[in-house]
This record gives C-alpha cells, structure tokens and sequence, in this order.
C-alpha cells in the first residue's frame, strides 16, 4: 500500500492530476501507519506481521 502511495504520488505529480496526488498521499499514509504498527509486534487484521 505504501508504493502504491508513492507511485500514484509521483504519477499525479507528472501528469497534474490532483486526484491521483490525493489518493497517493492517502495510501501513503495509510500504508506507513500499518508497516509501522506491524513491525511494533501489533497483530492486524489477524496477520502479526504486515508488509
């Protein structure tokens, strides 16, 4: 989810799409709170591991 984040980040940036630019930043965030909750040891969404 978080290179999801950044790919569409960068791809929004290149063509001018801002909605692209929205959806990255979202998942990019999204993507970095579960990497980090994940490497804490937290189990989410039944995984104990997530990447």
């Amino acid at each position: 989810m978080l290179v999801l984040g950044v790919i569409l980040l960068v791809v929004g940036f290149v063509t001018g799409i801002s909605i692209l630019w929205t959806v990255g930043i979202i998942l990019a965030v999204i993507g970095a709170i579960l990497w980090i909750l994940g490497s804490m040891g937290h189990a989410l969404a039944g995984r104990r591991h997530y990447w």
